[in-house]
C-alpha cells in the first residue's frame, strides 16, 4: 500500500494523507483512487486560477533543423516556482509543442473572428457545392467553426508527449504539482 500512496502522490501531486485516504475509500484500487483525486485536483486548480500570477519565464525552443523554433511566456504566483526545474520542464515541453503544432492561439476564444468568418465563407460554399440543405448547413458551421477553434488553440490540443492528455489537462496538473496558479501568458513560432 505504501508504494502505491507513493505512485499516486507522484501521479497527482496530493499530499501523502489524501493519496493515502483515497486508496482506502477505493478499497486498494489505483485507477479508482487516481480518478478520485484527480477530480479533487480539478477543483483545486480552478481555486488557484484566480490567483496573480506575477513571476514567470519566457522560455526558448529551436527544433533541431534549425528552421523552426518558438519561444512561450509562462507566468506563476512567485519567482521560487518561477526557477523549479519541473515548472521550466514544463515551458520547455510547452515550447515543443508550439513547434509541432503550431497554433495560432492559446484559448479558442482568442481565434481571429475575421478569420473565422472568411473559414464560414469557404465551408457554406463546400456544403451547397455538396448539396446540403439550407437547415443543416448553420448547424454545420458551427460544429465546423467549434472544431477549427479547438484545433487551433493551445489549450484544447493534445500534448505531443501524451496524446491522452490536453495541454489544458496539463496546465491543472502543474498546477497541483507546484501548488501555485500557472498560466500560457503568449507564445511565438518562427519558422524558415
Amino acid at each position: 500500500m505504501l508504494e502505491d500512496v507513493k505512485n499516486l502522490r507522484e501521479a497527482t501531486g496530493a499530499s501523502m494523507m489524501a493519496c493515502k485516504k483515497a486508496l482506502e475509500e477505493a478499497n486498494g484500487d489505483f485507477e479508482k483512487a487516481l480518478d478520485a483525486l484527480r477530480k479533487k485536483g480539478e477543483a483545486k486548480a480552478a481555486e488557484k486560477s484566480d490567483r496573480t500570477t506575477g513571476e514567470g519565464i519566457v522560455y526558448s525552443y529551436i527544433h533541431t533543423n534549425k528552421k523552426v523554433g518558438a519561444m512561450v511566456q509562462l507566468a506563476c504566483e512567485t519567482d521560487f516556482v518561477a526557477k523549479n526545474e519541473k515548472f521550466i520542464e514544463f515551458a520547455a515541453d510547452l515550447a515543443m509543442q508550439v513547434v509541432a503544432t503550431n497554433p495560432k492561439a492559446v484559448n479558442p476564444e482568442e481565434i481571429s473572428d475575421e478569420f473565422i468568418a472568411k473559414e464560414k465563407e469557404i465551408w457554406r460554399a463546400q456544403l451547397e457545392n455538396e448539396g446540403k440543405p439550407a437547415d443543416k448547413i448553420e448547424m454545420i458551421l458551427t460544429n465546423k467553426e467549434k472544431s477549427a477553434r479547438e484545433e487551433m488553440a493551445l489549450m484544447k490540443q493534445a500534448f505531443v508527449k501524451d496524446p491522452d492528455k490536453t495541454i489544458e489537462a496539463l496546465v491543472k496538473e502543474n498546477i497541483n504539482k507546484l501548488g501555485e496558479n500557472i498560466k500560457i501568458v503568449k507564445f511565438v513560432r518562427y519558422e524558415v
